[in-house]
């Protein structure tokens, strides 16, 4: 059941947000650089929470209080994943709006960044269909309502099964090599009317001379001779709509992402269609739009990100007579990562060569500090307005010393029982948890529009975590003896 915030709560006014105050390092070591600039004071007599114009380069904002916390904790013990129904929506409507002047154009939201049927369901409302890359990813789209080509399924090395399956299901088809193709052609007995290849043009891709990764290295995608050999086989097999997508760069923090890599794809459209003889009913810019994990990072304008990749449509694809052609997205991280977090309590201080604040969530349920050396912002609830004069190592339970969440991190004084708020986890976030050291997976709640909240996962429980050991006699026993 939705649980009410209750009586007397503050709740969040459209628009409006609760500010946090920030830090100085992150997990990954990186300090404010020379040529970073410190946040700013208020003028004299403007306090932090009066002056709603006003936000420091040191704060990301939340969307839940102290108190709204404390009451959602009295049901469902941290820690666990919070999202935001309004800002998942508010965020959806704009990506339309920014691609409002393509009449075709469709986000297939990535499955792998947010795998939850509630999350699904909210983002089909608004129009989204998904981007799938396993069988169970179909199948969960299937369960929401998804259907036909709402869905397009990007897989690699990918099992026969699973192609018979999307076939099934009507999904579009996105081939990762050139030998897919004769292997999908065998599979099905023939190939669907509408298929997609993946490209990948090698080399270094760059936006104003900075190298923003290196497609040749990626396992993904086909050549351009591939793709041009590929798409005359797809004809000549009865194909009758095709389709071109890459992903050549990931969390790009630039407005000019999309249209350098439209450049290239709607280029490549065109000499598609004077060697080929085929125009192309679509293309699928896929990710790689990305979002500011710190304070001091400017984010993606997605209106100024779809203004950009219209003029480069006008302007190669208008001009060679392909100004029919529909544009797609398969944005995971853009769409949910801000409007996720992670709410963890502070249940231990360690002092040694350090200072530690230890929290009852672990890499387990968030793993991008740990792996990747990830920055992730915090905030003290219900500190929002205190300096961060402490420097602590937040670290979770794990038997390994990569299990930190932050590393030399500037936070106001912590006190046991404090709710730290791990922000941008929206997006592969619980969907890359594990079960290392044993360690549970936590509760995803959702709340919704009118303040409430509701469970769209449960925690997992012991029995879960060995309900697959259930053909071992004494596991059996113990689970049994133990009403797990």
């Amino acid at each position: 059941m939705p649980l009410p915030w209750g009586a007397g709560l503050p709740l969040r006014l459209p628009g409006q947000r609760c500010g946090s105050l920030a830090e100085g390092e992150s997990t990954g070591g990186r300090s404010l650089g020379a040529g970073e600039k410190a946040a700013e004071r208020p003028e004299e007599g403007k306090g932090l929470g009066q002056n709603r114009g006003w936000k420091r380069m040191d704060m990301k904002e939340t969307y839940i209080t102290k108190e709204e916390a404390e009451r959602i904790t009295e049901s469902y013990p941290t820690p666990f994943y919070l999202y935001d129904e309004e800002g998942i929506r508010e965020n959806a409507r704009r990506l339309k709006q920014a691609f409002s002047w393509n009449p075709g154009f469709r986000e297939y939201f990535a499955v792998k960044a947010t795998p939850n049927p509630e999350i699904l369901r909210i983002l089909r409302e608004e129009g989204c269909g998904t981007d799938c890359s396993s069988l169970a990813e179909l199948e969960m789209s299937e369960a929401c309502g998804f259907r036909g080509q709402e869905i397009m399924f990007s897989s690699n090395d990918t099992p026969l099964s699973e192609y018979r399956f999307a076939e099934k299901l009507g999904a579009i088809i996105n081939l990762d090599d050139f030998s897919n193709i004769e292997e999908l052609r065998e599979t099905l007995g023939g190939f669907p009317e509408t298929l997609c290849l993946r490209y990948n043009p090698g080399g270094y891709f760059k936006i104003a001379n900075t190298i923003m990764d290196n497609p040749q290295d990626a396992k993904f995608g086909m050549t351009e001779e591939q793709i041009l050999e590929g798409f005359r086989i797809l004809k000549a097999g009865g194909v009758k709509h095709f389709g071109i997508h890459a992903f050549l760069a990931s969390n790009t923090v630039s407005n000019e992402y999309y249209p350098t890599l439209a450049r290239q794809l709607f280029t490549l459209a065109v000499r598609v269609k004077e060697d080929c003889g085929i125009r192309l009913s679509f293309i699928n810019l896929s990710g790689g739009v990305g979002i500011a994990y710190r304070p001091e990072e400017k984010p993606n304008d997605i209106l100024a990100i779809g203004e950009g990749v219209h003029r480069v449509y006008d302007e190669i694809l208008g001009k060679n007579g392909l100004s029919d052609v529909r544009i797609f997205t398969e944005l995971g991280r853009f769409m949910l990562a801000p409007y996720g977090a992670l709410i963890t309590r502070v249940i231990h201080f360690k002092e040694t060569y350090k200072h530690y604040a230890g929290v009852d969530a672990c890499a387990a349920n968030l793993m991008r500090p740990a792996v990747y050396g990830a920055y992730h912002h915090i905030t003290v609830l219900g500190k929002e307005k205190e300096e961060g004069t402490e420097s602590y190592d937040v670290v979770g339970s794990l038997c390994e010393n990569n299990d930190k969440f932050a590393v030399d991190r500037r936070l106001p004084r912590l006190e046991k029982g404090d709710l730290l708020f791990i922000h941008d986890a929206g997006a592969h976030g619980f969907a890359m948890g594990y079960n290392y050291n044993g360690k549970l997976w936590c509760a995803e709640l959702l709340k919704k529009r009118d303040g409430s909240v509701k469970l769209i996962r449960r925690a997992e429980t012991p029995r879960d975590y060995f309900a697959t050991l259930d053909i071992d006699p004494d596991m059996k026993r113990y689970m049994d003896s133990h009403s797990l």
